[in-house]
């Protein structure tokens, strides 16, 4: 069904494939301006004189502005539409990649000033990252098939993990290049060239898109209702529904282990683990690459597991097996006195955490229906307040009880948000104005 006066041509189609590309590039261009500064956080305290809580402070400016901004951003990308808004941001991030690149040297300031500069921009960075994930999973309700959209949040997954994986070992090589700041002045660049591919290729919708064929149209909009304007009051019904609320709340534990990764594994496996720099680059890129290989696969597996054993069960099952097996590798692998064996054991838990990431996404759209921005933006703001925390509590526990206690943290997270999937039903939409999805093809 066209949303738009573009005249279609008959015949196949396969846009919705090459902007699967694009949301993949964007997904990774946002994991390298947001990994980079966990990556540089060794140098930085080294050349700053900062101590691990405040580089910890610095690393939950972020998540506290990424996920205050959640919520607003699914609802921005709900009334701008995914190409404006996409667009928008990435030129933010260009920008404020730039200034993190221009951070003074300690004889021009104190040392509070200079971390007070440091958590306003990566507070802004937090907050012009946000949106970027409700968005995206609001562009793919619109682009894919209802039975079709696991394969689609997997592989927007399998884009942010291997973003994070380059950034280990090309920060890493340009800080031995260029130094710390060199290393986010020579990355912003990318930033505006995906807002200006963006622009380009992207519409909200596949009937404002002049190359997409009827037939994909057709193929798009089975099972769907026909499109209602936006609606002002649903974020207030987002908020109130039972399913988005379990679902974030499982999504909070999930990222728990997350964010073990994101902000401390690089530092872990340098300060504590004793690899040198290099090493660790290559080691974090690795245990990312794990991360992709479990997102992509969870995104197949998601689908097949929703047609096979129906929306309810289907829903629970690859999270719930991702979540316990991850945390049981947590808890061994932070207890595991040979450096070696310690690293696979985590890098096989974050590939197990990956896993569960499609599952989250796509039964938030299936409960969400047409409102999937504003309902993602939630899930997000749960999934990343836990970042805002761990980044604290992490360096805390760790000074108080030593760094396995605070790495074996996350098994039990891991645990709880398991046993959550146990209420939540993917097959009961959620009460917005307007219909969702059919019943028979609601979900994965």
């Amino acid at each position: 069904m066209s949303t738009g006066t573009v005249d279609h041509r008959s015949g196949p189609s396969y846009v919705r494939w090459w902007l699967l590309l694009l949301i993949v590039a964007a997904s990774f261009v946002a994991y390298v301006l947001r990994t980079n500064l966990s990556i540089v956080g060794p140098a930085m305290i080294e050349e700053l004189g900062i101590s691990e809580v405040q580089l910890g402070v610095v690393l939950s400016a972020f998540a506290l502005g990424y996920t205050l901004f959640q919520f607003p951003g699914g609802v921005l990308g709900d009334w701008i539409g995914p190409r404006l808004a996409v667009t928008g941001i990435a030129v933010c991030w260009g920008v404020l990649t730039l200034l993190c690149g221009l951070v003074p040297e300690t004889n021009a300031f104190s040392a509070a000033s200079l971390i007070a500069g440091l958590v306003v921009l990566r507070f802004l960075v937090g907050v012009t990252q946000a949106p970027i994930f409700p968005v995206i999973a609001g562009m793919i309700s619109n682009w894919f098939p209802v039975a079709g959209w696991g394969l689609p949040n997997g592989l927007s997954s399998t884009g942010l993990t291997l973003g994070a994986a380059a950034t280990g070992p090309v920060v890493v090589a340009l800080m031995a290049w260029v130094g710390w700041r060199g290393s986010f002045l020579v990355t912003a660049p990318v930033a505006f060239l995906l807002a200006a591919l963006w622009w380009w290729a992207a519409r909200d919708h596949p009937g404002e898109h002049p190359a997409v064929a009827r037939d994909e149209i057709a193929l798009i909009e089975t099972g769907r209702p026909p499109p209602e304007p936006a609606q002002p009051g649903v974020w207030k019904v987002a908020l109130a529904d039972r399913q988005i609320q379990l679902l974030t709340a499982s999504y909070f534990c999930m990222n728990y282990v997350f964010y073990l990764f994101f902000n401390w594994f690089f530092y872990y496996l340098v300060e504590v683990r004793g690899f040198g720099e290099t090493q660790a680059g290559s080691l974090t890129a690795a245990q990312w690459v794990i991360g992709a290989v479990g997102a992509t696969l969870g995104g197949l597996l998601c689908d097949g597991t929703m047609r096979r054993f129906g929306a309810r069960i289907g829903a629970r099952i690859l999270p719930m097996a991702g979540l316990l097996a991850s945390g049981a590798l947590l808890a061994a692998g932070a207890f595991e006195t040979r450096p070696i064996v310690a690293v696979v054991l985590l890098a096989s838990c974050f590939g197990f955490n990956q896993l569960t990431e499609a599952s989250f996404w796509a039964t938030t759209i299936a409960v969400a229906g047409r409102h999937a921005s504003a309902a993602a933006g939630l899930l997000n703001t749960g999934g990343n307040l836990v970042g805002f925390v761990g980044a604290l509590l992490v360096p805390m526990t760790a000074e108080s009880l030593g760094w396995p206690w605070a790495m074996g943290t996350g098994a039990l997270a891991a645990v709880i948000g398991a046993a959550l999937w146990l209420w939540i039903r993917a097959d009961e939409p959620m009460s917005a104005p307007g219909p969702g999805p059919s019943d028979d093809l609601r979900a994965c």
